[in-house]
């Protein structure tokens, strides 16, 4: 009865097999339903595939999958070690890689012939090789608890050498203008590059799979580019790059996206949206994510032992962040926790492209986070002048920074660096240890902890051409010789209440630019705090201050 059920024989076809048999006077048997179920699987032994790792067995393989394909069905790899180039997949195919089984990826690149898709993005032409390839195709899964190791370390390129590194280093998996795709149970280990790349597929499922990529340059856990209705979830990733990234590399933007219950280690960020980023990301709903340090702390290739970020949604190529909700966040030890960023960097994905503006962050919500071992540079919500970012809410957020910080740092001129590579230490040592917000407006901090493990003389929170925002119940710590525990510069229509210093200050708010107007200060907590304000050296119009306790 296991196969009966399994395979849906009260379909149409199947209740007239059923009914014969009545009639017949035959007596159901596993027997029967046995032949039934191997009419669907392919085992890919049966086509010539060798448990060797000296043996080639993609012509097997890929025999199995195109019998399959006529049909639909599962094309089986059982326990045992297999090596493979290029595998082409088709419509209506599973690939399950059975409990004990490991499909290693050639060591060879002419075992993985070059594609080039029919589809326009970000370095076509030079991203041209995969193990697992997709195109165009519909109803295809890789299931199993089996392994898929791309053996990425023999395909290391050499500092100098005069070759395009990522036309000579294969995918794990690559998906192309594919939907109705399942990955899920699978461990993936070891690619010569981004360990999978979806791009421009529709109804993406990727479950509990567990990943481990600390071979070789560019080793992003996932890369979900340019696709609808996507759902993660129960995964684990330990990756030397980026781990869950959202990339926008072509004419389509990624839309609809769950990413729930996962576990992240990255040498740089766990969960990211960019840095290619040239239309868009919209309608996202990130939870319930634990962020740790990697198993892999004593080598890296790029970033750091720690991971350099926890949360980072960056534009910098045209696209809009637009729609993003993050909530029940556990980061540990990453550098840098929260890092937002609009920039101009404006690159094309294709020679012809205008990109006439920088642009768009807003409607962005993050919520219940705690974070720990957060380093000197602080976290930074930041847009460009005339291009602020909007909207923007951060609620129940504890954080952790290393402190440090001296009184020199104050009055550093920070670069706008718009052009630059958008990364959390980009512009350098910031004037505050807390947050760094610049170019921005609607933004509301509701309930949140900003404390240091060692003295830190500069500010918990910078504010410069700020707008329209609220920051109630900070509560911030403070230490002996700080002069501020905010600054203001150039900013407009602010409301800071409830908030709370934990220390000695000279000052709550200190006053920066000629600009600054509509500032209203009430209800505040400042037991330590010699005044609530300084008088700026500038006209500062319109201050209100009202009910703090001193």
């Amino acid at each position: 009865m296991k196969f009966f059920l399994r395979h849906n024989y009260f379909s149409i076809p199947g209740l007239a097999v059923i009914a014969a048999l009545f009639i017949s006077g035959s007596v159901f048997t596993t027997e029967y339903f046995s032949k039934e179920y191997d009419l669907k699987q392919f085992n890919i032994t049966d086509f010539g595939a060798v448990s060797d790792t000296t043996v080639l067995s993609t012509k097997a393989i890929q025999t199995a999958i195109d019998e399959c394909s006529k049909n639909g069905g599962t094309v089986v790899i059982p326990a045992g070690n297999y090596k493979s180039g290029t595998l082409y997949f088709k419509d209506n195919v599973t690939l399950q890689i059975d409990r004990g089984a490991t499909l290693f990826g050639s060591l060879h690149l002419k075992d993985y012939p070059e594609n080039n898709p029919d589809y326009t993005f970000f370095r076509k032409g030079t991203l041209k090789r995969a193990l697992i390839y997709a195109e165009k195709c519909t109803n295809i899964a890789i299931t199993g608890d089996g392994t898929i190791d791309g053996q990425g370390a023999k395909f290391w390129i050499p500092k100098g050498a005069k070759v395009n590194s990522y036309s000579v280093r294969p995918y794990v998996i690559w998906m192309i203008k594919s939907r109705d795709i399942r990955i899920e149970g699978v461990r993936l280990r070891n690619s010569p590059l981004w360990m999978q790349h979806y791009l421009a597929c529709d109804n993406l499922y990727i479950h509990n799979i567990d990943v481990f990529n600390h071979s070789n340059k560019n080793n992003d856990m996932m890369d979900i580019d340019g696709c609808h209705d996507v759902r993660i979830s129960d995964c684990t990733g330990d990756t030397d790059d980026d781990g869950i990234t959202f990339k926008s590399t072509s004419g389509r933007a990624n839309k609809n996206v769950v990413v729930t219950n996962c576990i992240l280690s990255s040498h740089c960020n766990a969960i990211k949206m960019g840095t290619e980023s040239n239309t868009g990301f919209k309608n996202f709903a990130i939870s319930n994510i634990v962020i740790r340090p990697s198993k892999v702390s004593d080598k890296y290739i790029y970033g750091r032992p720690e991971g350099i970020g926890g949360i980072a949604l960056e534009t910098v190529d045209g696209a809009e962040i637009d729609g993003v909700v993050i909530s029940n966040i556990r980061i540990d030890g990453t550098l840098c926790p929260i890092f937002l960023r609009l920039g101009n960097r404006a690159r094309k994905y294709f020679d012809e492209q205008s990109i006439e503006r920088p642009g768009v962050l807003q409607n962005v919500s993050i919520n219940n986070v705690v974070a720990t071992g957060a380093q000197q540079i602080a976290c930074s919500i930041s847009g460009l002048p005339d291009y602020p970012v909007e909207n923007i809410s951060l609620s129940n957020i504890s954080v952790e920074f290393e402190g440090g910080g001296t009184l020199e740092h104050i009055n550093r001129e920070v670069p706008e660096e718009e052009q630059s590579y958008p990364e959390f230490n980009m512009f350098g040592e910031l004037p505050n240890y807390g947050f760094f917000i610049r170019h921005a407006q609607n933004i509301n901090f509701s309930n949140i902890r900003l404390f240091t493990k060692n003295s830190d003389l500069r500010p918990a929170l910078f504010l410069s051409d700020v707008q329209k925002s609220d920051f109630r119940d900070i509560n911030m710590d403070s230490t002996e010789g700080n002069n501020c525990n905010i600054v203001v510069e150039n900013s407009q229509h602010i409301l800071f209440s409830g908030c709370r210093v934990n220390g000695p200050s000279s000052s709550f708010i200190r006053f920066k630019g000629n600009e600054n107007q509509n500032i209203y200060i009430q209800n505040n907590l400042l037991p330590e705090v010699k005044q609530v304000f300084t008088p700026s050296e500038t006209k500062v119009m319109n201050i209100r201050e009202t009910g703090n306790i001193k």
